[in-house]
């Protein structure tokens, strides 16, 4: 399939790629043939292969197609209050994973089978919670046991990637995550000694 010459049509790449977004989450990645989304992207059967040796290399490729995760911690930090450093990071946060909703929930659905998949996923996780570490950190206040923040830099990045998992089937879960938000706060506040919580 290596011999078949690029397209001369700008963009085929990218309508293969949609077409496969489409049908793996309609169907599946097993039961989509590469025949129908060359079909769907309105291009030869070859020029698949072309670009993506094989099936797999379609996933891989899906998962570049992720919105940018990082945000810009200094947008988001209040210093000296927790919670509400942490709402502006969530808000961030919900922006980037809201815009790829569908595409993040058809690699989830694969990852157990497709290990690149996966590990692409964990990554975005880590730096989920990487962020979330480094915004408590700022914001925190002084002498908050590191062990408290790696536990609610978890604990929040956890329940991120759960809300955004099931984001079709559920209703909006934005008072438990205001309530969740509060209650990390609030513990981490305890956790450094600090009276009355956090605001």
């Amino acid at each position: 399939m290596s011999d078949v010459p690029p397209p001369a049509e700008p963009g085929a790449r990218e309508r293969i790629l949609a077409a496969a977004e489409e049908l793996f989450a309609e169907t599946g990645f097993d039961a989509t043939p590469t025949s129908r989304i060359a079909e769907r992207a309105g291009v030869p059967k070859g020029l698949v292969h072309y670009y993506f040796k094989r099936k797999p290399d379609l996933l891989s490729a899906l998962v570049e197609r992720l919105p940018e995760d990082r945000v810009d911690l200094g947008a988001v930090v209040v210093p000296g209050d927790v919670a509400a450093s942490l709402h502006r990071l969530v808000e961030a946060l919900d922006r980037a994973l809201d815009s790829s909703a569908m595409l993040s929930h058809l690699l989830w659905r694969e990852a157990d089978t497709h290990p690149a998949v996966l590990d692409a996923l964990k990554a975005r996780f880590d730096r989920m919670v990487g962020q979330i570490r480094q915004v408590v950190a700022a914001a925190r206040p002084a002498g908050c046991p590191r062990a408290d923040v790696d536990c609610a830099a978890q604990l929040l990045a956890s329940a991120i990637s759960y809300r955004h998992s099931v984001a079709r089937h559920a209703e909006d879960g934005q008072d438990a995550m205001h309530r969740e938000l509060r209650f990390l706060a609030d513990a981490l506040a305890a956790g450094a000694g600090v009276s009355g919580g956090v605001a």
